[in-house]
């Protein structure tokens, strides 16, 4: 049988595009194969992946054959057809080499495949472009994208000679039925399988592994996929069955039924109200620190302050990200939310924050750069009466795309803290520490770069110089505004607190055991330091603790009586109940609890639960198993607790109205 051209050119085409997808899979797999991964153990999820490439190869190549059913659309009927689909096909391949050079980036930055997260940076398109401008070769990455769509424009186009050559004169009679059978296999690989169930994207966490689950999936898969995820999906009656386990867990009662004001507990300062001073560092992770025993001493006076504070070497933020950060830290709730920030969700914006009890204290903010992003401005309106200090309104020049330098920050929100009469709750949010990594060529006299092997860089958790100084240079920054504020007088009868936004994730076998790098620890573990200079609080800490934790700690160090409707507590009472801190990775779907003695993790794509003893545990198999029946049920109703609490937790809130629920939203 002679099959006709236009079929002859799709089976063609077919082979370049599973080579092509193939290709990416394999380079995906070598540049970011975990350590030990085995290789023979990847066939069954490149078959899934292959299964998944046809479902969009198909996409990409039905068209050209249902058209073709009419043979005046054929791409052999003429040449301007032929140089319609192949500028079509050059579109198409545009747009997936698009997605697999979006995903090498972010599995290269955040360790996951390219999902629908990312457009919570293409809503702010302006900041996120000069980013990428000034932390990548983008002049580069846009050659080498445009260069490999035109070579796949001319392999297609030499396909279509190709054809041509070997079919001219073989008198190929045009016959509808061989198109209406190609359409049939097509269709097959779109739907993904011969049968009544399409292939679906939970299929590929049936091989229960985050890593081989998204080596099978492909970046567009995936992206279209979780685009569902970015709607709040609160389920009220899971909910109201989480409440009662999360209370026996927190030792307090979930939701409040009643609210009234807290007592703190740890007033013991005897300061008069106190001014407080909340630095949330830009990606502090704690083992690139000082702090951890990293012998590189990135971070010397820091250390010096954390000896004369009350330090917390065990502090994990709930999750990855800024906006998270900021999120959790003024409202005491995780960020559950999938594949969207809550930032950014109109439905979760609207929050209660303990620092309004803080009442005669003027609140102030200050960013060297723009609150837009991500939308900070809209969560940070929930503090009443805010002063906002950010781009536009600093005599010091910016320097990159995320404003002036954290030196010029602090020193600029200093002077505007000494001119304060009344008692002050500031929040300095750092940046600098961040690609693209860049330090003020002014502070470079006084603040040498220093030169390390990269082999070093790497062993110590770096993956770059501008990193291993960028880190430094946060170093120098608090240094410089400790030191101006030393000379204020506001400065006596102030708690400072500095808490990192987020971890990075990285190599940190060289300071902590094999399950902060394998799991991915270190994406979250940061220092939490309470320094009070007119009161001794030198003391370390060794309990697992939150960044959720940090208002009601510092509300109950400053002798404030406040309102707790969320799951953070005062880290310094007394009858406080299970040290822990709730984690989540957002894109893989895992969820889990950190103790003093294990980490708990558990999946919510597929059935699999690991307890991985802290450093210095050991249990029995039988501790292991009642360890992970009891923490199983704890960790996803705190998970339903806090996705509840994103859409509950309203300022002045009667949650008394209806047991179990807040009034404001109807239940489900």
């Amino acid at each position: 049988m002679k099959l006709p051209k236009t079929l002859l050119w799709v089976v063609n085409l077919l082979g370049i595009f599973i080579l092509m997808f193939t290709l990416f899979r394999l380079a995906t797999f070598v540049a970011f194969r975990p350590e030990g991964e085995p290789v023979d153990h990847l066939w069954p999820t490149f078959w899934l992946g292959l299964r998944y490439d046809l479902r969009w190869i198909g996409l990409v190549l039905l068209p050209i054959v249902l058209v073709s059913l009419r043979p005046e659309y054929s791409p052999f009927y003429s040449r301007r057809n032929t140089r319609i689909w192949t500028a079509y096909l050059a579109a198409a391949t545009f747009f997936v080499i698009f997605f697999f050079a979006a995903d090498f980036g972010c599995f290269s930055y955040n360790k996951t495949r390219l999902n629908a997260s990312a457009l919570n940076f293409a809503e702010d398109p302006g900041i996120s472009a000069v980013m990428l401008w000034q932390s990548y070769p983008m002049v580069w990455l846009i050659l080498a994208l445009v260069l490999a769509v035109v070579l796949l424009q001319w392999m297609f186009q030499r396909t279509h000679y190709y054809v041509t050559a070997h079919t001219d004169g073989r008198r190929i009679r045009y016959r509808r039925w061989p198109f209406l059978v190609a359409l049939l296999p097509l269709a097959i690989a779109v739907y993904g399988r011969v049968g009544l169930k399409p292939l679906t994207w939970k299929e590929a966490f049936v091989l229960q592994d985050s890593f081989r689950s998204y080596l099978a999936l492909n970046p567009l898969q995936n992206f279209f996929t979780t685009l569902k995820f970015r709607k709040p999906d609160v389920n009220d009656s899971k909910a109201q069955q989480a409440f009662p386990v999360v209370s026996e867990w927190l030792g307090k009662e979930i939701p409040l039924q009643n609210v009234v004001p807290t007592a703190p507990a740890a007033s013991q300062l005897g300061l008069q109200q106190p001014n407080i001073v909340l630095v949330l560092c830009e990606s502090f992770s704690m083992y690139k620190s000082s702090m951890s025993g990293n012998p590189l001493n990135t971070t010397p006076y820091f250390d010096s302050l954390a000896q004369r504070g009350l330090f917390f070497e065990r502090c994990f933020t709930p999750h990855f990200s800024t906006a998270r950060g900021l999120f959790a830290l003024l409202t005491g709730i995780p960020d559950v939310q999938l594949s969207k920030f809550s930032t950014r969700n109109p439905e979760a914006l609207q929050q209660h924050t303990i620092i309004n009890d803080f009442k005669g204290y003027e609140k102030l903010y200050f960013l060297g750069g723009s609150p837009k992003f991500n939308n900070f401005e809209g969560l940070l309106s929930n503090i009443e009466g805010l002063q906002m200090h950010a781009e536009g309104s600093f005599k010091s020049k910016p320097v990159n795309v995320w404003g002036i330098s954290d030196k010029d920050l602090f020193l600029e929100a200093n002077n505007v803290l000494a001119q304060k009469k009344a008692p002050f709750f500031a929040i300095i949010q750092t940046a600098n520490n961040h690609r693209p990594f860049a330090i003020p060529a002014a502070d470079t006299l006084d603040f040498p770069p220093v030169k390390l092997s990269l082999d070093s860089l790497r062993h110590f958790g770096f993956e770059s110089e501008g990193e291993y100084n960028a880190f430094r240079y946060a170093d120098y920054s608090f240094r410089k505004f400790m030191e101006a504020a030393q000379q204020e007088p506001y400065f006596q009868n102030t708690v400072f607190v500095f808490v990192g936004d987020h971890g990075v994730s990285g190599n940190a076998r060289a300071v902590y055991p094999e399950l902060w790098t394998s799991e991915r620890l270190t994406d979250e573990h940061v220092p939490l330091l309470f320094y009070t200079p007119g009161k001794t609080l030198s003391e370390k800490r060794s309990e697992v603790v939150s960044q959720i934790d940090v208002l009601p700690t510092i509300a109950g160090l400053a002798g404030i009586s406040y309102n707790n409707t969320t799951l953070g507590r005062n880290l310094l009472q007394r009858n406080k109940k299970n040290d822990h801190a709730f984690i989540i990775y957002h894109d893989e779907g895992q969820i889990g609890i950190a103790t003093n003695d294990f980490y708990f993790t558990k999946n919510l794509n597929f059935q699999k639960e690991e307890v991985h003893p802290m450093p210095g545990r050991n249990f029995t198999n039988a501790q292991v198993d009642s360890i992970r029946q009891k923490l199983s049920g704890v960790t996803t109703a705190y998970y339903e607790t806090a996705k509840w609490m994103l859409l509950n937790n309203k300022p002045k809130n009667n949650i008394a109205a209806k047991p179990g629920l807040a009034t404001g939203r109807p239940s489900k």
